[in-house]
């Protein structure tokens, strides 16, 4: 496993690939919609208190008062370290055409 990634990469994956399409689609956490909001449960304190936010493209769970970008997210949710969450990330910014 490469252990040199590029600043670049790392921009795009907390940039381009879209929090809530990591949630639902690639991570499958359990999710709805409620009050106009996407709520998803929160892997640090499995509430649904959480929103997400497309201009920032983060998640926030205010019960635990956590922010997750899409790294943090998914390294929090596969219990995964860096590394590990960066190249598991590198294809799904791929199949979200992102990749510039």
């Amino acid at each position: 496993m490469d252990k040199t990634v590029s600043k670049e990469i790392l921009r795009q994956l907390r940039n381009d690939i879209p929090i809530e399409q990591l949630i639902a689609h690639v991570l499958e956490i359990p999710h709805k919609h409620s009050e106009g909001y996407f709520r998803f449960l929160c892997p640090v304190c499995y509430e649904f208190n959480t929103a997400t936010k497309k201009e920032t493209n983060l998640a926030r769970c205010f019960r635990c008062r956590r922010n997750f970008n899409p790294i943090d997210m998914t390294m929090t949710y596969t219990c995964s370290n860096f590394l590990e969450t960066v190249h598991f990330l590198i294809p799904v910014l791929k199949r979200f055409n992102r990749v510039k």
